[in-house]
């Protein structure tokens, strides 16, 4: 339930925004004030998510109500109206900072769609807010970056083994940042002062593995004009990070399976051991028990790895996590490519939440530079994140529309198509000014919202800054 000041010297009007704008009509609770001089007090008074002002009142305008509502902190969203409208009306209002302008007479549904949309944004900048914290509290321990409870539950993981010198299993699915949670296994235990060593088993050819693990003796093979140490030797008294362990062939995992017993290993064309001190983790968003139980992992390996397992969350089941992770992202983007991005549009923020993000953390990563980089403005637009569903289907080649063998119903979703594409080009023109776009495409401000409503375009996603 959000908090909502009315400030209107009409009483009946009052009234009547007092009665569509509580229950049941709407879920708020609503105070109201008949002028700028009571509506001052109240906003000192009580934390407002919301405040609707007309523009004229008895002993000020609307914007000296405003301008207090921004000075406070938090500040809350404000929507002006007036039965005046102009232009210049409207687009003071935004500059000084109202969320939008409406024109009366209005219908209760603009009005309700326009505070729904403020109240929205103002909930969408309190949760970029909070993660902003999060995250400098979070960098400053040094810590990985997430505070969801599935993260909150890995970070305890994490705290527990970092201490025992016993061999670590990561899961999770691809782009999850399993290497990160085997670094902070590293960085918090007793090892971390010596070597931490990845290799990725997938990325090398089988035939090298052998001799990159545990090292080969001078003419082993081929080209093998000197000995060398192996991965396993560089990370003594550290520790060795075997990412996709489920791609290690069989022949090969008999041999890391003797290691991990006997802390002995075997250089390629020697015939001494060696000692070996090298705590492994293991990882693989691969199935390794089932894979195991067909036959294509070792059991025995398998359980030697699975000593302490760790299964990262994929990215959609960390929500609170998200935005947290976008900000440290464009953060470093902004740094690396040298451009003055420094936020979120709430918009943009709307469909970073709402994504499903199949790829994970590393596909937030990618957007969000790519982001960085498409940037016109010093905050991140949805125009400058991938487009999603129909436009990016329609942008790789997908055909306008999916003939139904019906032409009435074939016309009427090439008409929707054409006026999307049309107040999507207009928007744009006018930089998502509602009153001037109105203005040009000829129409009344209210008709306009009700179309941008049906064709899901919101002005927001192309307000700069």
């Amino acid at each position: 339930m959000a908090h909502l000041l009315i400030v209107e010297d009409k009483a009946s009007f009052r009234d009547l925004l007092l009665k569509l704008l509580s229950p049941p009509h709407a879920p708020h609770r609503v105070d109201t004030a008949g002028d700028a001089a009571t509506a001052r007090k109240l906003l000192d008074a009580h934390a407002y998510d919301l405040v609707l002002s007309d523009v004229r009142l008895p002993d000020a305008d609307g914007f000296t109500v405003l301008a207090h509502a921004r000075q406070l902190h938090p500040p809350p969203e404000v929507v002006m109206m007036t039965a005046f409208a102009t232009v210049d009306a409207a687009v003071a209002a935004v500059k000084a900072g109202a969320y939008d302008y409406l024109a009366k007479p209005f219908e209760p549904d603009d009005l309700r769609l326009t505070l729904d949309r403020a109240l929205e944004r103002r909930s969408l900048r309190a949760r970029a807010d909070a993660a902003e914290a999060t995250l400098q509290r979070l960098q400053a321990a040094g810590d990985m970056l997430g505070d969801s409870p599935p993260m909150r539950q890995v970070r305890r993981l994490i705290e527990r083994v970092a201490g025992l010198d016993v061999t670590v299993l990561v899961t999770g699915e691809s782009g999850t940042g399993k290497e990160l949670v085997a670094r902070a296994v590293h960085r918090t235990g007793p090892r971390a002062a010596k070597p931490f060593v990845a290799v990725n088993c997938g990325a090398i050819p089988a035939n090298l593995l052998e001799s990159e693990l545990f090292g080969h003796a001078r003419g082993a093979f081929t080209g093998a004009a000197n000995a060398r140490a192996g991965l396993f030797e560089e990370a003594e008294g550290g520790t060795l990070f075997l990412d996709e362990i489920g791609e290690l062939p069989l022949d090969l995992q008999v041999k890391l399976n003797r290691v991990l017993q006997e802390r002995l290993l075997r250089r390629v064309g020697e015939s001494r051991e060696r000692p070996v001190d090298a705590r492994v983790i293991a990882a693989t968003h691969r199935p390794l028990e089932a894979l195991a139980a067909e036959g294509r992992f070792r059991e025995d390996l398998y359980f030697r790895l699975n000593v302490y397992p760790v299964e990262l969350p994929p990215l959609r089941q960390r929500g609170e996590d998200i935005l947290l992770l976008a900000r440290h992202f464009l953060g470093e983007a902004a740094r690396r490519f040298g451009r003055p991005v420094d936020a979120f549009a709430p918009e943009a923020m709307r469909q970073l939440l709402t994504h499903p993000w199949p790829g994970n953390v590393r596909e937030l990563r990618n957007v969000v530079e790519r982001a960085v980089i498409l940037a016109d403005t010093e905050a991140v637009l949805t125009l400058d994140l991938p487009a999603r569903g129909p436009e990016a289907e329609h942008a790789q080649g997908a055909p306008a529309f999916t003939l139904t063998g019906n032409f009435r119903e074939a016309m009427e979703q090439a008409r929707e198509q054409a006026t999307r594409q049309y107040f999507h080009a207009l928007l744009l023109r006018t930089e998502g000014n509602v009153t001037r776009a109105a203005e040009q495409a000829g129409i009344e401000r209210e008709s306009l919202h009700r179309l941008l409503r049906r064709v899901d375009l919101n002005a927001l996603d192309y307000r700069p800054g």
